[in-house]
């Protein structure tokens, strides 16, 4: 009896070292390997590892942490290899749209497996025509509505109202853009401010950037005496920078300038009546950023007289615009307006600072 109780002793202390080393050795977990990079071999013998993300327009892009802004964006004419890791379509010239991976083939070709059959077919690289395209809607709407009101009563008895909105309806070909503005304020029922301002412009693409526009601008101003402002214009306009063009913080900026010929009409409540053959110049620019939290715009409107070089009337937003949650916008604009030749009695600039909170959106589909 005592021969076993000492073994058992002897057996023990020499496991407990094994036991203690066992439990304070780390837990091993199955850790599956990371995805094998895509490979994007070029014509000069260049290598390019990462992601493979589309081919649309004749560019190739790439996400690498090799690049400044993680993306790299290459010449699809200047690919000789490519092996691509995970199932993207691949869109084909005859209208053929396989959905697989993609290893090397011979020269100028790649072999891809398709989904769900796991076949597999030669393609050359020059008959794909694009990988993995964001397809947007034929249309594409956005646009905006917002408003600010302010009212004292007591002491004082201050009103003030505001209303601001914008409205694009773009198309491969043709672009439709609607903008309106109405401002009101009185002091003890004492009218302080009234105007209104609405456009309406349709853009008929020609090419991808050039394009012809024709437009109608209205408005109205108690304080500058004016009934109505009418301008209808049409000419030649040019897209500078589209959704794209660039990449890092000016990936989603937009610019647009146009000019063209307008017939202009001032009628006055008291002053003459006045009309005239005038140009019309227009840039329109925004500007998301920090993933369109921050918007920065400016649309601006000039129209000089044709008959006397000193007569002219400039229209101009600036501001910034604040997203805060889901579609819900905060904006802070200011509009300058200035009439070189104005009615009699009523001064050549108009200023207006505008706080207001309302709604954005866009149909535009981002990857």
């Amino acid at each position: 009896m005592k021969k076993g109780f000492w073994l058992l002793v002897v057996v023990a202390c020499l496991m407990t070292p094994k036991l203690v080393a066992a439990a304070d050795a780390p837990a091993v977990i199955d850790v599956p390997p990371p995805a094998p990079h895509d490979v994007v071999t070029l014509k000069d013998g260049g290598v390019i590892y990462g992601e493979v993300i589309e081919m649309s327009d004749g560019v190739l892009v790439i996400k690498t942490a090799a690049a400044a802004d993680n993306v790299v964006k290459i010449k699809w004419a200047n690919v000789e290899k490519l092996a691509i890791n995970h199932p993207m379509p691949f869109h084909l010239k005859e209208g053929t749209v396989l959905i697989g991976t993609a290893t090397e083939g011979p020269s100028g070709t790649i072999t891809v497996r398709a989904e769900p059959m796991r076949g597999t077919m030669e393609v050359p690289i020059d008959s794909i025509t694009a990988l993995n395209p964001l397809i947007q809607p034929p249309v594409i709407y956005s646009g905006n509505l917002t408003g600010g009101y302010t009212q004292t009563t007591g002491n004082s008895h201050l009103r003030n109202a505001s209303l601001l909105g914008e409205f694009v309806a773009r198309s491969e070909q043709l672009r439709l853009s609607i903008n309106g503005r109405y401002v009101y304020g009185d002091n003890a029922n004492t009218l302080t401010a009234r105007n209104a301002r609405g456009t309406i412009k349709l853009d008929f693409f020609i090419t991808k950037r050039f394009f012809w526009f024709a437009s109608a601008y209205f408005e109205n101003d108690r304080f500058q005496d004016l009934k109505m402002r009418t301008a209808l214009a049409s000419g030649p306009g040019y897209q500078f920078v589209n959704r794209g063009d660039f990449g890092g913080s000016f990936k989603d900026m937009t610019l647009y300038a146009e000019a063209g010929l307008a017939y202009f009409n001032e009628d006055f409540r008291t002053a003459d009546d006045t009309s005239s053959a005038r140009g019309r110049a227009s840039i329109k620019w925004n500007w998301p950023l920090l993933d369109e939290r921050i918007t920065l715009y400016h649309f601006s409107e000039f129209y000089p007289s044709l008959q006397n070089t000193k007569n002219y009337y400039l229209t101009m937003d600036n501001g910034v615009r604040f997203k805060l949650f889901d579609g819900f916008v905060s904006s802070i604009q200011v509009t300058t307006r200035y009439n070189s030749s104005p009615a009699k009695g009523t001064g050549d600039t108009d200023n207006m600072y505008l706080l207001t909170l309302g709604y954005a959106f866009d149909t535009t589909l981002k990857r």
